[in-house]
């Protein structure tokens, strides 16, 4: 798509024609939440797994501080590991990994100059190694026994010996990249050392060894490696980054959904943003609401910096001191909707949360939450414009209380912030969150209100919510969470039409829906926790899904205009057979001065579509982008069938044109 695509060079904003409706120019945004293992493996860029040693029982049954790490005895030498917690880095991150090593053995008649004890790491799912490349190693160690240690670094796998090697056939261990240094004594306690390493070969399943060559003890913390190409040097993993780019957004929504409130865990679980701001060595762990560990190495600081670096407004998201009702089953029996609530005495630290994140965001080096944003490396404010209070809940008695609560102190604290509201489960009119959400919203003068559904596909085929949305309400909506799910079956083209239909409807309602986002984003290969999302990955390559697609072709088709008179689709009758199942929407940015015609048809009938732009002047040429298929194929991790196809074609100011079954095509103008 981006081969053929139109150059857009500074220029002097234009005057949008006449019938032109005013719209949102921010409708397309990402959400992210850490589901599937989108973060710690995924777009955090950190090789290690548990390098903290913080990994604990009560997450998960089979975790604790040795997970992901393995004991090492090179040669002949014995010793043995376990966890400590005396005289940790920060009392935030307790655990560390204490290495006995008893023995060391030189002097054994087959020495070859292995030798030593200590750990090893596998990353997550094997660690991918590639030649020539840098790796930025880190870690904290300290020598209780007051004795300096010999440690040797290495990075390297185990393979196959090659066919006619001398000797039985198993595999066996294999170095492309070592390093050897000796520690400090006791006395300086516990001491960062930092060096790169270089592979001399790709690895496909790597690992790293940390192991002495001096007996005694050895404390081990905070084990890192990363590649020292990340995303503009901010420790994200590249590819994963860009596929996010390449999407145009206009805001990140983070770090959830249920993750804010501790899901079906509980309030105890909720996700505390100022733990996740300071060094990485500060920083406390906690349960992942989808049942694995958080290491908060992508923290509140790291989310806003990649907002920073794609050009997007952040939309943090706090607790409203009411937990998801899902605790103790609540989903599964809703008469019960179970509910934590922060008792109201409480409720001031809740406030704060949200005040001091506002500080942390936009206040000067002169403030405390200022300085600590600054002593992290950002001195500039990051300039947040939005903060969303709660996530879905239940819009009980309980709901109502805290959110006006902190809504109150919020807004007079800080009348610039833009507050997003939340409109509970099942965002459809009649669901009793639903209509206690809007009655709420429209009481206290609310900026947005946030509206989540899942829908099966004929849902976003059939149905035009915001078609009936009265225009006088001063709430408008953020559809925050929303995709064609058929649980079970992965995303389809069928999918990726419905959502382009729908995406059609919400572009004439962009004067009532000013920004929505596609949920869930990411997947991790063999860590699905939902199924379908937009981004599958593993550990070297990106999918991306057939709903990408839509999804990038929206997003790089903003405007401020909506014109509904310009595209003309044969029988697209909504009130009988398949006239549901097409739509259209032209566009007009007078920023870029770009116009963009979008048509869509998911049915199993061509369709002739006339066009008429006269009032636009459009000349030259223009980019004609197509997404086809059949409604079952999908993006998988062996076959991609689907991707959009670009060309050039001469612009005219008035056009009759065939649209294919199952297809959805763009048309970009550069006035």
């Amino acid at each position: 798509m981006a081969a053929v695509a139109m150059s857009v060079a500074a220029q002097k904003p234009m005057k949008a024609p006449a019938g032109g409706k005013l719209i949102s120019d921010e409708l397309i945004g990402i959400f992210f939440e850490d589901i599937s293992s989108s973060a710690d493996g995924g777009l955090n860029a950190q090789l290690i797994q548990n390098g903290s040693f913080e990994y604990n029982p009560t997450i998960k049954d089979g975790y604790g501080p040795g997970t992901a790490w393995k004991l090492v005895r090179l040669g002949h030498s014995s010793g043995y590991y376990d966890a400590a917690m005396d005289g940790a880095i920060h009392a935030n991150n307790p655990h560390f990994m204490r290495v006995n090593i008893e023995r060391v053995v030189t002097d054994m008649p087959d020495f070859d100059g292995t030798t030593g004890v200590g750990i090893q790491n596998d990353g997550h799912d094997g660690i991918v190694l590639k030649k020539d490349a840098t790796y930025k190693f880190s870690v904290f160690l300290r020598t209780p026994d007051g004795k300096a240690k010999n440690i040797k670094v290495t990075l390297g796998g185990v393979k196959m010996p090659a066919e006619g090697t001398p000797g039985p056939r198993f595999p066996r261990p294999f170095t492309v990249s070592e390093k050897k240094f000796r520690t400090a004594a006791a006395a300086m306690g516990w001491q960062k050392y930092e060096f790169d390493l270089v592979p001399t070969e790709d690895v496909q399943m790597g690992n790293l060894q940390l192991v002495s060559e001096t007996e005694g003890v050895l404390d081990i913390d905070m084990v890192s490696l990363l590649p020292a190409d990340t995303y503009k040097g901010h420790g994200l993993r590249k590819d994963l980054v860009q596929a996010l780019a390449d999407l145009n957004p206009k805001f990140i929504r983070f770090p959830g959904g249920c993750v804010v409130h501790g899901g079906g865990d509980g309030f105890w679980n909720t996700y505390r943003w100022k733990e996740t701001v300071g060094p990485k060595e500060t920083r406390r762990q906690q349960k992942n609401t989808w049942g694995y560990n958080q290491s908060m190495e992508l923290g509140y600081y790291e989310y806003f910096q990649l907002c920073e670096d794609l050009g997007a407004a952040p939309i943090p998201i706090l607790p409203s001191g009411v937990s998801c009702q899902g605790v103790n089953g609540g989903w599964n029996f809703p008469q019960k909707q179970n509910q934590w609530v922060v008792p109201m005495e409480d409720m001031d630290e809740w406030v704060d949360e949200a005040l001091d994140l506002i500080e942390w965001a936009n206040g000067d080096v002169t403030t405390k939450w200022g300085k600590v944003r600054a002593d992290a490396g950002h001195p500039a404010p990051f300039g947040l414009k939005y903060l969303g209070i709660g996530n879905e809940e239940r819009i009980s008695p309980e709901f109502i209380e805290r959110f006006k609560y902190i809504y109150k102190k919020v807004t007079e604290a800080h009348p610039e912030i833009v507050i997003v509201g939340t409109a509970g489960p099942g965002s459809h009119p009649g669901n009793p969150d639903y209509d206690n959400s809007w009655k709420l919203a429209e009481e206290l003068g609310m900026p947005i209100i946030d509206e989540h559904y899942y829908e099966a596909v004929n849902y976003f085929q059939e149905k035009r919510q915001y078609d009936n949305y009265p225009r006088d309400r001063k709430t408008k909506v953020y559809l925050g969470e929303y995709s064609s799910q058929n649980r079970g079956r992965n995303n389809q083209f069928q999918d990726a039409l419905a959502e382009a239909l729908y995406l059609c409807h919400v572009e004439r309602n962009a004067d009532v829906v000013v920004m929505t986002s596609y949920a869930p984003l990411f997947a991790k290969k063999n860590h699905h926790s939902w199924d379908p999302d937009l981004i599958y990955f593993d550990n070297e390559r990106t999918f991306l899904t057939c709903s990408y697609y839509t999804q990038q072709m929206f997003g790089q088709s903003s405007g401020q205009y909506y014109y509904g008179d310009c595209v003309k689709i044969e029988n697209a009758d909504k009130s009988k057979g398949d006239g549901m199942l097409q739509e259209q929407s032209v566009i007009l940015n007078v920023k870029t001065r770009q116009l963009f015609v979008k048509v869509c048809n998911a049915s199993e009938n061509a369709k002739n579509v006339k066009i008429d732009l006269s009032k636009f002047g459009v000349k030259g040429e223009a980019v004609k982008t197509t997404l086809k298929g059949k409604p079952e194929d999908e993006n998988n991790y062996e076959a991609h069938p689907i991707a959009p196809v670009t060309e050039k074609i001469k612009a005219t100011k008035t056009m009759d044109m065939t649209l294919e079954p199952y297809s959805f095509v763009m048309y970009t103008y550069q006035l």
